[in-house]
């Protein structure tokens, strides 16, 4: 059986329904229907005088209000406002008042409001924002499960130049994979490592890396030229949340470790 569902348009019917039954006092009538007896004889005063029509809901709005800008003043402001797009709500008051000095001025915020209300303000287009998978859920159960892959952070070395070092580890074993020295994050840079690394140990299932370059990119799934051609490869990329290092945690310690031993000094 459905639900009886009634409007507030239907309640006043009814109540004005009973009224005219005279089965009951309005007190009493306005009791029933969970109503002041204020509104009980608003409602009925506004039927005996314009019949169901009366029971309409009117609006709100004042007809009239103290504090409204002057038709004159907002015309004024519109005008400036269409001769020059780019000005604001300071510049045209300043403006507006040279030339009608003896007119009392809205303040600025009044000012932009009226802006606003005809439509000559134009509003920034959002970024589209670019969801993130989530944390990486996927357990390790075998050695070339999960492959972790990283940049250690660049450093320079005695010469002056730049090292950025690609590290990979698989996530079961935490065996060292590759460390290799890199002149830059560049694809065309990372792509032999990997091509080597998987014709050396075999294919993981997923490789686990953040979202920095050339892991993955601020596109549509995040893809980066590097991680379409894993997939291609029947590799599946797994990134870790922005900000959660603690996400890829064994290969991190190994960072920590490396650094501890190669680059102090660097050489």
């Amino acid at each position: 059986m459905p639900w009886s569902e009634t409007t507030p348009m239907d309640q006043r019917v009814q109540f004005i329904a009973d009224y005219l039954r005279d089965a009951m006092t309005v007190t009493e009538l306005c009791e029933l229907y969970r109503i002041s007896r204020k509104t009980g004889y608003k409602w009925i005063d506004r039927y005996l005088r314009q019949g169901p029509a009366g029971l309409d809901e009117r609006p709100r709005r004042p007809r009239h209000s103290p504090n409204e800008t002057p038709e004159e003043v907002v015309e004024a402001f519109l005008e400036v406002r269409r001769r020059h797009p780019t000005w604001g709500a300071k510049k045209l008051l300043a403006v507006v008042h040279k030339r009608h000095r003896r007119w009392e001025l809205p303040h600025r915020s009044t000012v932009c409001d009226i802006l606003l209300r005809h439509g000559l303000v134009k509003h920034p287009a959002r970024r589209r924002r670019i969801g993130h998978p989530g944390k990486p859920v996927y357990r390790t159960l075998a050695p070339n499960d999960v492959w972790a892959a990283d940049f250690k952070g660049q450093f320079k070395t005695g010469n002056g130049r730049y090292c950025y070092p690609l590290t990979v580890s698989d996530d079961y074993s935490r065996y060292l994979l590759g460390c290799q020295a890199l002149t830059s994050t560049a694809v065309q840079d990372a792509r032999p490592v990997f091509a080597r690394l998987f014709k050396e140990y075999g294919l993981p299932r997923r490789i686990r890396t953040d979202n920095g370059v050339p892991f993955a990119t601020n596109t549509l799934a995040r893809q980066s030229s590097l991680s379409a051609w894993w997939v291609r490869l029947g590799v599946l990329p797994e990134l870790i949340e922005p900000g959660k290092p603690q996400q890829n945690g064994r290969h991190e310690r190994m960072h920590r470790t490396l650094k501890a031993e190669t680059t102090r000094p660097a050489v």
